[in-house]
């Protein structure tokens, strides 16, 4: 697998597990978002590479549609082998192309063999089950059965701020069930799936997988195609929506945005609320769907958990993401930046007070707190998507439980209480796809169900929750002959 290091690679399309350079194509330069250095030049696809792509997929799933389990258990095993060997390289790439942080980049190398291990096991258990069909009288003499099958060609969408994960939680699955797959990355983390398809080209059967660099006409080219059967896509609520339209008559699982509510009980630990819901917040400079936003906090703890919030938030470490210490690199782009500024003016004009102000002149945002938010302003309604997080004063558990709901998007919540039946309360009545207790919403494990309410999202991801969304139930009765 090349490195990002040395500057000035080309990399194109990646096309029945070889890279195509027969066609001349438009580049868009990737720059690293903490110096401005031209890393690398990345050809964009066009309406002809979608084509191949999809015809090399279909072709490779068609031949592999009956593949056994231990046979696409043996993929998934020898990929995970191939992504520990350029987990290196992948670290060097986050930290330059998104500005990752090295230690955070480190963690999320990590889980990518450990997720493609989990598939590989998860390919032997996918299982059908036998139906009792004579509860009702015509159904006697009659047996019944269910198995999963592939779609055959999967279009997956993902995002540019965990281009190593969110791209193998896609991946991993649907080769579990024998699907192939094509890949439309963000143009920020188009060269990491380039790496990976590059890592995983002599593991992984030609054809089933692509990886095609471009813009949303791209995504949109794709999933409309007929030969793609099923869509998976990460990203914000605007882009679901378009996929969605553009799809038109085929399952599509959406995992979108989120505000995440992390309540704080007034018989919470504060010193372990305000640390790790500030980690959350501002770790990976709120780049991430599951960032701590929405901090909604008993009154009789409010003063002290923000003064002890505020002390862990300015404990964290800005700067360079190579160095290890660093916490928070930068944003990944000036639009980034213009959208956290955006929501933070937008905070202050409706009465809001900054706590922490970490407004800067580059893309080195610290981390910002906000206190008494307006209620319609924009860090109440909206994902910010950068190092934000707003402070809210309830009175109580059912107030705190009120203010996590009172919004459309529901991806993920927590709660920190010393008490069993809070816990139980807030996990039963919070309106999102999950709810952590006494850990803050940044936390995932990549083998529990994960998709949201509401406008965050439709179907689950979790290995074997994503298995099923990527494959399709088939059912074979059989009549007795006597």
């Amino acid at each position: 697998m090349r490195s990002v290091e040395p500057a000035m690679a080309t990399w194109a399309p990646w096309i029945a597990g070889a890279a195509d350079r027969s066609i001349a194509r438009a580049s868009a330069a990737s720059r690293a978002p903490f110096d401005g250095r031209h890393l690398a030049d990345v050809e964009q696809s066009d309406t002809t590479d979608v084509g191949r792509a999809v015809a090399a997929a279909d072709d490779a799933a068609q031949a592999r549609r009956r593949a056994p389990a231990h046979e696409r258990a043996e993929w998934l095993r020898r990929a995970a082998v191939a992504l520990d060997d350029a987990g290196g390289d992948l670290v060097d790439s986050l930290v330059a192309l998104i500005g990752k942080p090295r230690k955070l980049s480190t963690v999320e190398v990590r889980r990518g063999p450990a997720l493609l291990l989990a598939c590989a096991e998860e390919a032997g258990r996918m299982h059908g089950e036998n139906l009792v069909l004579d509860t009702l009288p015509a159904g006697e003499g009659r047996w019944g059965m269910t198995r999963r099958e592939p779609f055959g060609v999967v279009a997956a969408v993902t995002p540019f701020n965990a281009p190593v994960n969110l791209l193998l939680q896609k991946v991993g699955p649907a080769l579990a069930m024998g699907n192939a797959v094509v890949v439309k990355p963000a143009p920020a983390g188009a060269v990491i799936a380039l790496q990976i398809a590059e890592a995983l080209a002599d593991v992984v059967p030609p054809g089933m997988l692509s990886v095609l660099p471009g813009g949303p006409e791209v995504a949109l080219d794709l999933v409309a195609r007929p030969q793609v059967r099923a869509v998976t896509l990460t990203g914000g609520v605007a882009a679901g929506e378009a996929v969605l339209r553009a799809a038109g008559i085929k399952p599509v699982h959406l995992e979108l945005g989120s505000n995440s509510p992390n309540i704080v009980c007034a018989d919470a630990n504060l010193d372990r609320a305000a640390t790790e819901i500030a980690g959350a917040a501002f770790g990976a400079s709120g780049q991430q769907c599951i960032s701590a936003q929405r901090v909604i906090v008993e009154r009789a703890v409010l003063d002290p958990f923000v003064e002890l919030f505020a002390a862990a938030a300015r404990a964290l470490r800005v700067g360079d993401p190579a160095d290890p210490s660093t916490d928070l690199g930068p944003l990944v782009s000036q639009r980034a930046r213009d959208r956290v500024l955006r929501h933070l003016d937008d905070a202050e004009e409706r009465g809001g007070k900054l706590v922490l102000d970490g407004r800067t002149d580059d893309l080195c945002f610290g981390p910002s707190i906000v206190r008494d938010a307006g209620a319609e302003s924009l860090v109440l309604r909206e994902e910010v998507f950068g190092p934000v997080a707003v402070v809210i004063a309830v009175d109580s558990v059912d107030e705190a439980i009120a203010v996590a709901n009172d919004s459309e998007l529901g991806l993920q919540a927590s709660c920190f209480t010393g008490s069993l039946a809070t816990a139980m309360q807030v996990g039963e009545q919070i309106r999102a796809g999950s709810v952590w207790i006494n850990e803050p919403t940044r936390f995932r494990l990549d083998t529990y169900p994960f998709g949201g309410y509401g406008k965050s999202g439709i179907g689950r991801e979790g290995v074997r929750y994503a298995m099923e969304s990527l494959s399709q139930i088939k059912f074979i009765g059989l009549r007795g002959t006597s």
